[in-house]
C-alpha cells in the first residue's frame, strides 16, 4: 500500500485539549462543507455577557479561520452591550437581532455559509462548560444547544 492509498487520519485535539478551557474559549469545529451533519459547528465560552467586550474576540478568531464573516445573529435580550455592528481585524461585522436565546449565537460568512455556535453561560462549572462544549463540537452530536447545558448542568434547567 502506497501512501497515497492510506486514508487520511482526523485531526482530533491532544488529549487533555478540554481541561484547558476556560471562560473566553471558543471551542471549534468547523466543516466548511455542504456535508456538515452535526447540529452544532462548534462553543463559545465567553467571560460576561458584555458582548462589546466579548464578540471582538470571537470573531478575531472566525476571521482567523473562516475569513471575513459578515453578520452575527443573538438574542439581543439575553445581551448586554449588543452593537449593531463591531470592527475587527478590518472587516464590519453586522450584529442582526434573532430570537435564539441565549445560547446559540449564528455567524454568517459570505452570503449564505451559516455555522452555530453553543454558548456558554459566562458563570457556568467550569467542568459543566467542558462538558457542554466538547458536546457541542461532536460531528455525530444531534442535541440542540438548550439541551446541551441542560444535560451537563451548564445552564438553566426547566426547574430555573
Amino acid at each position: 500500500m502506497t501512501s497515497s492509498d492510506t486514508p487520511p487520519v482526523p485531526r482530533r485535539l491532544p488529549s487533555g485539549a478540554h481541561e484547558a478551557l476556560r471562560p473566553g474559549s471558543a471551542l471549534l469545529r468547523l466543516e466548511t462543507t455542504a456535508s456538515r451533519e452535526g447540529v452544532l459547528d462548534g462553543a463559545w465560552w465567553p467571560r460576561s455577557r458584555d458582548m462589546g467586550a466579548e464578540l471582538p474576540a470571537l470573531l478575531s478568531a472566525l476571521i482567523a479561520h473562516l475569513g471575513p464573516v459578515t453578520r452575527v445573529g443573538l438574542d439581543t435580550a439575553a445581551w448586554e452591550g449588543l452593537p449593531t455592528r463591531i470592527l475587527v481585524d478590518d472587516c464590519v461585522v453586522h450584529i442582526d437581532s434573532f430570537p435564539v436565546g441565549d445560547d446559540t449565537v449564528l455567524i454568517t460568512r459570505g452570503e449564505r455559509d451559516l455555522f452555530s455556535l453553543l454558548v456558554v453561560p459566562p458563570d457556568a462549572a467550569p467542568d459543566a462548560a467542558r462538558a457542554a462544549m466538547a458536546q457541542a463540537v461532536r460531528a455525530d452530536n444531534i442535541s440542540q444547544a438548550e439541551q446541551i447545558l441542560i444535560d451537563t448542568g451548564s445552564g438553566r434547567g426547566p426547574s430555573d
